[in-house]
């Protein structure tokens, strides 16, 4: 069985200075540091799950490797 290597480019669009703790946490745990800084990730779930928490502050982009 053949696994995709699917990877994400996140990028971090939108301030989370005035949003819950929790969403602050989670962009923190997809390494994001400042304003405008990208990671790539893993396509998986659980980080699905977290861009999805935090969807109006980031932009997504799904990049094949």
């Amino acid at each position: 069985m053949a696994k995709s290597k699917k990877k994400l480019q996140i990028t971090l669009v939108k301030s989370p200075i005035g949003c819950v703790q929790r969403q602050k946490d989670t962009i923190k745990a997809l390494g994001l540091r400042r304003m405008h800084h990208t990671v790539m990730q893993k396509d998986n779930p659980v980080i699905r799950g977290m861009v999805g928490r935090v969807a109006h502050l980031v932009k997504v982009e799904e990049l094949k490797s």
